[in-house]
């Protein structure tokens, strides 16, 4: 039987070819940079061909994990067969961008825009079944591996694991898997799959105008859109310059060219500051308006002073467009909408595929909180932080999930109340690896890939988990987790949940490391 990807490759083939010989030169550095680490966890390295084919780059995307993958796959894109999103951006547009909210702008990188994460072959055909010839590894095997690396001092006074076989759903080993720690980010992975169950992984997020009748009142509607930009590069974002491109065209049409503007952010109820407080650069006011995540500088990533009210200025910024385009209006004010008002535009979010995939790789906190509200809409929830947190725990329970102990206080993970165990962080994963679920495997491919992407794009420097490991992290002071997949020596899919927590707090980049030796374990063990 012809699994689906393969069918997908063969169709992408030529365009493939194409894109693999236009980008042999970055691809040549990017091997030579991880070679040392791949030769390792794979036996051996072959040197590149002058002309490489169609099989040899399929082979080496299966060997060397993400060298070939994140170089090619991330060019043609994710394959649409099992109902993952086409790619949005090209090769060279996702190079040069990376960055990590809670975790600190990535050295190097322009931090302009989310990098797409790329799929890896490899992962792609563990998700079918379809490769994994060995025995699965044991748990007496992963016991004598992980258990003294689980013993090391530098992650702290509390440590918890879970390790699974995404094939069979079975755990294999397990360290206090049931005990719930603070997750800090890898919160979102439940965000993540919550909110694609609630509302769909195809679902867009509406911004709008509307005339209230008899009058030249118009209203611009927040729909909770996190990425709605005012910049002239949309760069596939939903445009406030489109909106007002498209309202002042439809005003026009009425022989209007003077209104009064007000702002409608109604859809969101509660406390629109999170509990951290807002004198922090990792998280805006969450309002159902707002352009650029209320940033003050030219970043769509990565931690950045925030505007106290960005509600009120989106507002004002889309009322400078209106007056650019020929429509006078005054300082807008906040007022809702009436059900007899009138569309005159609308524009629209990339789907929530996408929005997750984004929040994932960056560790982006304010899609994070904008996905847990949308969770809480769709569920017919208050869309407030305790509506919110409600509303992804029903959406869990639906799937079945393991929810003892479990507390979801945000959508990000910057609450320290949130708490999650490692059995319901790869029960997360496993259902998002689940044939009979592709509306969540956005859950999988947004994950960051191991020296890479995202918040792993800086991590496991030397270390044979390069390439192989693809997982979230989660940063708070004296708590580091991880949580993600990675593919064994003997092509098992395994997803993998480590949390640790420490009082006093633990060196941080000892922590990290001693995760991601965790990981990187996992990739070079057969375990059997």
């Amino acid at each position: 039987m012809v699994v689906p990807e393969l069918k997908a490759w063969r169709a992408a083939r030529p365009h493939v070819v194409r894109v693999a010989r236009s980008v042999r030169p970055q691809l040549v550095r990017a091997v030579e940079a991880v070679k040392p680490p791949l030769v390792r966890a794979a036996g051996a390295v072959k040197p590149l061909v002058t002309q490489p084919s169609t099989v040899q780059f399929t082979a080496g995307a299966a060997t060397l994990g993400l060298v070939v993958a994140a170089t090619v796959v991330t060019a043609a894109g994710p394959w649409d067969s099992t109902g993952q999103r086409t790619a949005e951006r090209d090769w060279a547009a996702s190079q040069g961008r990376a960055g990590g909210a809670d975790h600190g702008h990535v050295s190097g990188t322009s931090g302009k825009a989310p990098a797409p994460a790329p799929s890896a072959a490899s992962v792609l055909t563990g998700l079918g079944g379809s490769v994994g010839a060995g025995p699965s590894p044991t748990e007496k095997a992963l016991a004598d591996v992980l258990g003294p690396l689980l013993d090391n001092a530098a992650l702290g006074t509390e440590r918890t694991a879970a390790v699974v076989d995404l094939a069979t759903g079975k755990r294999l080993y397990g360290k206090g898997a049931g005990d719930a720690l603070s997750p800090a980010s890898t919160t979102k992975i439940a965000t993540a799959v919550a909110a694609l169950t609630a509302a769909g992984a195809d679902h867009r997020i509406a911004t709008r105008t509307v005339l209230e009748p008899d009058s030249e009142k118009v209203v611009l509607v927040g729909g909770g859109d996190p990425t709605l930009t005012a910049r002239k590069d949309a760069e596939g974002n939903a445009s406030l310059r489109t909106l007002a491109d498209e309202t002042a065209r439809a005003l026009k049409d009425r022989k209007t060219d003077e209104v009064t503007l007000s702002y409608d952010t109604s859809l969101y109820e509660g406390p629109d500051v999170h509990p951290i407080g807002l004198d922090n650069t990792n998280v805006a006011r969450v309002t159902a308006l707002m352009a650029d995540e209320g940033r003050l500088d030219d970043t769509s990533s990565g931690t950045a002073k925030r505007t106290e009210e960005p509600a009120a200025d989106a507002a004002k910024k889309f009322a400078g467009l209106l007056e650019d385009r020929g429509i006078k209006t005054a300082d807008p004010v906040p007022a809702k909408a009436t059900d007899r008002a009138k569309a005159l535009a609308t524009v629209k979010s990339p789907p929530l595929s996408a929005l997750v995939e984004r929040m994932l790789t960056n560790s982006d906190n304010d899609i994070a909180e904008a996905l847990a509200r949308q969770t809480a809409v769709a569920a017919g929830e208050p869309a407030s932080f305790k509506g919110g947190g409600t509303a992804v725990r029903k959406q869990l329970k639906k799937l079945g999930l393991p929810l003892k102990g479990a507390e979801f206080a945000d959508g990000s993970g910057l609450d320290r109340a949130d708490k999650l165990t490692a059995d319901l962080l790869t029960a997360l994963l496993a259902k998002a690896a689940d044939p009979a679920h592709p509306e969540l495997r956005a859950a999988l491919t947004g994950l960051p890939v191991a020296g890479f992407t995202g918040t792993l794009s800086t991590r496991y420097a030397g270390q044979p988990g390069t390439g192989l490991v693809r997982a979230k992290t989660g940063t708070l002071t004296g708590v580091h987790t991880l949580a993600g997949t990675v593919v064994d020596t003997d092509g098992h899919l395994l997803a993998f949940a480590f949390l640790t927590a420490s009082d006093p707090p633990t060196e941080p980049t000892a922590t990290q490391k001693g995760l991601d030796a965790l990981a990187s374990t996992l990739a070079t063990c057969g375990c059997n």
